[in-house]
């Protein structure tokens, strides 16, 4: 038996490898038709076996066996969907560090400038800026190796390391004639997937900028944060920002809607078979108090992002605003294939909104529209293809599917018209038949 978890659904549960061995006597127990499909099954099985010992023996050179076999099993899993696919042992690694939100580190976030590694900022109360780095900071060397001619994903990996090992960075800072060499001492790193602040003294918002194992309790923070630094009665309601966040665990897109729900059904999930459907329900408690809640999407936002938005939007709990969601409907599970062998990322369920709702190919559809003004230059760059245009999708329900779908967010707030309009809206500055979104319908069914 393996452990089988979800990169959505993160969770022990029971998985077996299918092995021929272990399902060639059922075929003595099928109806000739059944017979006749699994015996040409094996021979397709040996036709791969053939295939492959002729391309050992044959191919202008030696290949590898394992990459051989590895790109037979990327193609067989590629072809099915495009979220199917096979992880080795290093990406399975990075997989779980993403979602877990930690990892042994130095705290901060990095991008690539002209081959070397710049900082954008170090994260409060981590080793990196206990040690004094700065934003702007330029990275040479990493110990005593130099960084130009590493990708920003090996420099990262050098960074990453065990809880209490040294590394020393050789930084270039700006109006230093000499470079600077700081020794860090490597801590847990907590990935920030939840950012808040206040607008004036009466508005919160929160940014999630993706769900892993980190984001509800962040999130709880960031309520307590909010409700600390504004008094209840002046307080007028909260943005919750989902633009451009691509998903994640589907217990905390879960935990994430109960946070703002007192009861019904938050999300379904269906699989092959009926006895495999999941139905997920809040619990009493809304963290805000009831208080309004807009809830902002685009083009960017899948997956998770799309349960909470349709769960919120379904209940009547929130109006959402902004521009069509990204439209991934599915659920990927997480087969670990033994020590060294990597993982299967393999679709195995759709998920279905409260009211019952698929939105796969076609995305959340925002209670009110709005549209960015993109600069000319970035016209062709800002909009998000969605799930309906990625070759091989799961389908949709048919005539709904939708493709592409705004995503550009202004760097500037002041020019952020989603943001503004949401800010409006709560203080009652503009007024929409969609917000507060009506209760008369806000007793969701169960579907069949």
């Amino acid at each position: 038996m393996m452990r089988k978890f979800s990169l959505m659904l993160l969770g022990a549960a029971a998985g077996a490898a299918l092995t021929l061995v272990a399902t060639q006597p059922r075929l003595l127990a099928l109806g000739s038709s059944a017979k006749a499909a699994a015996a040409d099954t094996y021979r397709q099985l040996n036709l791969f076996g053939d295939v492959f010992e002729r391309v050992r023996a044959d191919y202008v050179e030696k290949p590898d066996d394992g990459k051989l076999v590895e790109t037979a099993i990327n193609g067989m899993l590629s072809g099915l969907d495009p979220h199917s696919s096979y992880m080795d042992s290093k990406s399975f690694r990075d997989m779980q560090v993403q979602t877990r939100g930690e990892f042994g580190g130095l705290g901060i976030e990095v991008t690539m400038e002209d081959g070397l590694i710049k900082v954008v900022s170090p994260i409060d109360e981590t080793p990196a800026a206990k040690a004094g780095v700065m934003a702007n900071d330029i990275i040479t060397k990493l110990d005593d190796d130099q960084v130009q001619g590493l990708t920003l994903n090996q420099a990262v990996e050098k960074m990453r390391g065990p809880v209490n090992t040294k590394i020393k960075l050789t930084i270039m800072r700006k109006g230093q004639d000499k470079p600077i060499e700081v020794s860090i001492t490597r801590d847990i790193i907590r990935v920030r997937s939840v950012r808040s602040n206040t607008d004036g003294d009466d508005v919160g918002y929160i940014k999630l900028t993706q769900f892993n194992e980190q984001t509800t309790e962040g999130l709880k923070k960031a309520i307590t944060d909010i409700q600390g630094k504004i008094n209840d009665t002046k307080l007028k309601g909260y943005v919750l920002d989902l633009r451009n966040n691509p998903g994640g665990l589907l217990d905390q897109a879960i935990s994430v809607s109960d946070a703002f729900l007192e009861k019904g059904e938050i999300v379904s999930t269906r699989g092959r078979n009926a006895e495999e459907t999941q139905r997920f329900n809040a619990h009493a408690g809304d963290l805000t108090h009831h208080k309004p809640l807009i809830v902002l999407i685009n083009g960017g936002s899948a997956s998770a992002s799309e349960i909470v938005a349709g769960a919120l939007q379904d209940h009547k709990r929130a109006t959402v605003l902004g521009t069509r969601s990204f439209g991934k409907g599915s659920v990927q599970t997480i087969i670990p294939l033994g020590s060294g062998n990597g993982a299967l990322r393999l679709t195995t369920a759709r998920y279905y909104t409260p009211s019952g709702r698929s939105i796969q190919a076609k995305g959340i559809v925002p209670d009110i529209e709005v549209l960015q003004d993109v600069p000319d230059d970035l016209k062709s760059k800002t909009d998000t293809k969605g799930e309906a245009s990625l070759r091989g999708h799961l389908k949709g329900d048919p005539g709904q599917e939708e493709t592409g779908s705004q995503s550009y967010i202004p760097p500037d707030a002041k020019n952020d018209k989603a943001l503004t309009m949401a800010y409006d809206l709560l203080r009652g500055v503009k007024v929409n038949s969609a917000f507060p979104p009506t209760t008369k319908s806000a007793s969701v069914p169960n579907p069949n």
